[in-house]
């Protein structure tokens, strides 16, 4: 298993941030690696068209549309990577927090494993692997597990269905998607 927090290494604040979830992976037994985040400064909306997708699914109220394409050009750089490998992706956003060990079992697909990070969520019916109950979408893509079948899926379908990266990681598209109770990041 590989681990992952996506950095924007040209910011500090970034960067130190990103250093916390790397010491909080340590003190729970988990190796994460800096990830250079994609930015404005790479031409996102060009990144999106090479890829097929249009960038117009990503007008929305809620993010800076730059911001939000950059982002989930990170997350999906890491799924394209995962996709081609064998072995399973944890991705955490550079303000996430490991509070509790990994699971011991692992998703058929993509399972959620972060405390949502905003707006009101249901709490999971048992303790373990859930489907996703939280929210019909992911309540932040800040602290995931990606397998490369949940990988390639994800990639497939961004040409249709992307949009900022924790509303596309929904049950609409994807219901089969899952989560970690209790969670393991904040």
């Amino acid at each position: 298993m590989k681990a992952f927090v996506i950095t924007i290494k040209d910011n500090p604040q970034s960067i130190k941030v990103a250093e916390r979830c790397i010491e909080s992976g340590w003190r729970h037994e988990l190796q994460i690696k800096m990830f250079d985040a994609i930015t404005p400064k790479d031409n996102p909306v060009e990144l999106l068209k090479t890829r097929g997708i249009d960038p117009v699914q990503f007008d929305e109220k809620y993010s800076r549309n730059l911001n939000c394409i950059s982002a989930f050009l990170s997350h999906y750089a890491l799924w394209e990577a995962c996709s081609k490998g064998k072995e399973n992706f944890v991705i955490f956003e550079h303000d996430a927090v490991m509070v509790a060990p990994l699971p011991f079992v692992f998703p058929n697909y993509v399972m959620n494993m972060g405390k949502p990070s905003y707006g009101k969520w249901n709490t999971p019916p048992m303790l373990g692997i859930n489907p996703l109950t939280t929210k019909r979408y992911f309540p932040g893509a800040h602290a995931y597990m990606v397998t490369p079948a949940g990988a390639r899926l994800l990639v497939e379908n961004a040409p249709l269905y992307a949009k900022p990266t924790d509303v596309y990681l929904n049950l609409t598209t994807f219901p089969w998607l899952q989560e970690c109770y209790p969670f393991v990041a904040e």
